[in-house]
C-alpha cells in the first residue's frame, strides 16, 4: 500500500487532501511541504520559518505503542518552533480518536481554546468543526499560534484549491477565529488520567 492510501485509509474523508493536491505540494512547495515515510509511518508535515505544522501522522497499527510516534515528534520538537495540527473532537464511537488526544497530551501539546476552527470539506460539503492543539518551545501566546495557522491554512491548505477541486475552500477569515473569551473546554482536560 502507497503513502497516500495508508493515510486515505485511517483519516476520515472530510480531513483527505487529493492526492493531486499533496503531490502538488510535495513538488511545488517542497522547501515547505515534506514528506516523512518508512514502512511502518508516514509524516506529512509543512515547516515554516517560524513554525511547523503537522498535516498528518500516521503509524501502522502492528507498530504502535513502540515509540515511532513519539521518535517522529521529537525530531520535529528539535527545531525548537512552534508545533501545530488539527484534531477532531472526542467521537466515542471512534476510540482513535481519544487515543490521538492521549498521545498529544503526553507529548506535552496544548490546546487552543481560543481559536475557532471550522471548515467546509469539499469532498463532502459537510461542515468540519476541528480544535487546534500546539506545542510551544517558547510559550508563544495563542494568538501568536492563531497567526501562523492563517498562513498554513492559506498556504498550504487552500493551494490551487480551485486548479485542484475545481472549486474554493473558504476564505481564512471565514475558517478560523480568534476570541480569548470563546466558550471551549479544554480538550486534553477531559480525557481520562493516564491513558
Amino acid at each position: 500500500m502507497n503513502w497516500y492510501d495508508k493515510l486515505k485509509e485511517y483519516f476520515p474523508i472530510e480531513e483527505m487532501k487529493s492526492k493531486k493536491h499533496m503531490e502538488l505540494l510535495l513538488k511545488e512547495k517542497g522547501d515547505v511541504y515534506h514528506k516523512d515515510e518508512s514502512p511502518t509511518h508516514v509524516l506529512m508535515y509543512a515547516e515554516f520559518d517560524t513554525f511547523i505544522f503537522i498535516d498528518y501522522i500516521w503509524v501502522s497499527s502492528e507498530t504502535r505503542g513502540q515509540g515511532i510516534g513519539h521518535k517522529l515528534i521529537d525530531k520535529l520538537k528539535a527545531k525548537n518552533k512552534p508545533i501545530i495540527l488539527e484534531v477532531e473532537p472526542i467521537d466515542y464511537e471512534d476510540s482513535d480518536t481519544e487515543k490521538r488526544l492521549h498521545f498529544y497530551r503526553r507529548e506535552g501539546f496544548s490546546h487552543a481554546q481560543s481559536i475557532g476552527y471550522n471548515r467546509r470539506s469539499l469532498a463532502t460539503n459537510e461542515e468540519t468543526p476541528m480544535e487546534i492543539l500546539y506545542w510551544s518551545p517558547n510559550d508563544e501566546p495563542e494568538e501568536i499560534i492563531y497567526k501562523q495557522m492563517k498562513k498554513m491554512y492559506e498556504d498550504i491548505h487552500t493551494y490551487k484549491d480551485q486548479e485542484i477541486y475545481g472549486k474554493s475552500y473558504q476564505p481564512a477569515e471565514e475558517v478560523l477565529s480568534y476570541d480569548e473569551t470563546r466558550d471551549s473546554q479544554n480538550i486534553l482536560s477531559r480525557l481520562e488520567p493516564n491513558q
